[in-house]
């Protein structure tokens, strides 16, 4: 199906809207869980009294558990017509029921990509292994099931939210294959399990119909980074391919304009908190059921973030070089917005602080050694060591906080 087909031209914002409702379903945010559920909730919460009941309300899942339900399905609006109205992508051997409508994910090593420096790319590391999954790829698709590092995964992509978040999909003794349900919740992509049809909040890796509803999936360490410094980091490592089998225009916004100054996020009918500009770009984390958001416009600034949330610390990398996927028309030259990634400053027994050294440099202040974006000290006495990168998210704060009320907003000191 061509672009114009599927999604409609857009070169303005009011076009949005038929871009949208056709092009992103789901729901999107970010929470990390310290661990997968090991089975679904023993009982959901029943629907809320203002809920319309979920089976004659959706009559097209006649598959889902509408008895057990963890939201409120007043909320749940559909963003597209149907279930995997964007086609996910599987890797060969990663799942054991095909997506009917889908496509296939394929991979070429960094050197074989051809992918301008500055794109954006969701970097995921499992087990030592590294795999790069481009946003232009995955705006057009939202979710690749894969395995990587022995582990079966789902890295996903919510568009309006701008939320990349990768999950195991291992829920118990069982291993799940998802999809996209063309519904929204907080204008977040809601996926599908293909062997339950349960429904699933992206934002949150919670099941909240179905099955598996109050379930959670755990979450795996994502960064969106630009291909530049994701290939430097692991030269070895592969980048998901255009060869989808789908035809798309890879590279094309089809959200043109989405993230510009002044705009509203789309398919949201909750409250914008108002502490933060809508689509000002947030680096989040979440630990021991406290919340803090780190906006772009200050990390920028600072450069670096040694910070406490709940018990724990967490240093905050911010660098420059980085494009925005969801800006201009043609990504490649789109506006750059720059990185976050998130660590585990503890090592060899030592807590370090950082201070920012350079363009994608950091230095701490125990050693002096130098690190990169994505954690590797690459001189000084701590050279060739490796912090450990935690379950973090870059989206767009209107989302995060429509998930995380009660998250606090960093402020450098």
């Amino acid at each position: 199906m061509s672009r114009s087909n599927h999604l409609g031209a857009v070169t303005s914002l009011p076009l949005l809207a038929a871009v949208l409702v056709s092009a992103c379903s789901g729901d999107g945010g970010g929470q990390s869980h310290s661990a997968p559920s090991s089975t679904a909730a023993p009982g959901a919460r029943p629907a809320s009294p203002s809920s319309t009941d979920g089976a004659s309300r959706f009559p097209d899942w006649p598959e889902t558990d509408f008895t057990r339900v963890e939201v409120n399905l007043d909320q749940v609006i559909r963003g597209c017509p149907g279930r995997d109205c964007i086609p996910p992508l599987d890797a060969e051997g990663a799942v054991s029921i095909p997506g009917e409508r889908g496509g296939q994910a394929k991979f070429v090593s960094v050197a074989e990509a051809g992918i301008e420096p500055q794109m954006p790319v969701a970097a995921v590391v499992v087990n030592g292994e590294a795999r790069a999954y481009p946003l232009h790829i995955l705006t057009w698709h939202e979710i690749v099931n894969d395995n990587l590092g022995g582990v079966p995964i789902a890295v996903t992509f919510c568009p309006l939210c701008n939320t990349a978040i990768s999950f195991d999909r291992r829920v118990g003794d069982e291993t799940l294959d998802f999809g996209v349900s063309g519904n929204l919740r907080n204008s977040d992509l809601i996926m599908w399990d293909r062997q339950t049809h349960s429904w699933w909040q992206q934002a949150t890796g919670e099941g909240i119909v179905g099955t598996h509803a109050g379930a959670l999936l755990k979450v795996l360490a994502t960064s969106i980074i630009s291909f530049q410094d994701f290939q430097s980091a692991y030269p070895g490592a592969l980048v998901l391919s255009e060869d989808t089998g789908i035809a798309r225009e890879y590279g094309i916004n089809p959200y043109e304009g989405y993230d510009s100054s002044g705009s509203q996020p789309f398919l949201f009918d909750g409250r914008i908190d108002d502490r933060l500009d809508a689509l000002e770009r947030v680096a989040t984390i979440e630990h021991e059921g406290d919340f803090l958001a780190l906006p772009f416009s200050a990390l920028s600034t600072a450069g670096v973030a040694n910070v406490t949330v709940g018990s724990a610390p967490f240093a905050v990398f911010w660098s420059a070089g980085t494009v925005s996927a969801l800006g201009a028309a043609n990504i490649a030259s789109a506006r750059d917005v720059g990185a976050a990634a998130v660590f585990d400053p503890r090592l060899d027994g030592q807590t370090l602080t950082f201070t920012q050294a350079g363009h994608a440099e950091f230095r701490d202040d125990q050693t002096g050694s130098t690190w990169t974006i994505t954690g590797r000290a690459t001189e000084g006495s701590l050279a060739g060591k490796q912090l450990v990168a935690v379950s973090h998210t870059t989206q767009f704060w209107f989302a995060w906080a429509a998930f995380h009320p009660d998250t606090e907003i960093w402020e450098p000191s």
